[in-house]
């Protein structure tokens, strides 16, 4: 089957359904960086999901705290269930630099508190 052929079927799924093969995919072998980019200047140079500035570490921290995949999808409407497998998969193979940025990130938030 192609994705050509499977495509219409992915499309009809429900939300949590839709959600499910994200979770499925992001187990599989999909390059660590695809579909990630770093740009000096453009969210303080961390991994954003290409074109946008959604950062991987934002996704990692709404998922911590109780988004689905789903929810995800539905926050951001350019983002597709691709680019959230990407950035699973990144987050998994740079995890110590996840860390860091929401850790900083939350630094920086309480330091006015």
């Amino acid at each position: 089957m192609t994705l050509k052929e499977l495509e219409p079927q992915l499309l009809a799924l429900s939300d949590d359904e839709k959600a499910q093969v994200v979770q499925l995919l992001s187990q599989g072998k999909i390059t660590a960086w695809r579909g990630i980019e770093k740009t000096p200047g453009v969210c303080g140079g961390s991994a954003c999901i290409a074109g946008t500035r959604i950062t991987v570490w934002g996704l990692v921290e709404a998922r911590r705290i109780g988004y689905s995949e789903a929810d995800l999808l539905t926050s951001y409407l350019s983002l597709s269930a691709t680019d959230i497998a990407n950035a699973w998969v990144y987050a998994e193979a740079f995890s110590d630099e996840i860390e860091t940025e929401i850790r900083e990130n939350d630094e920086v938030m309480y330091e006015d508190l």
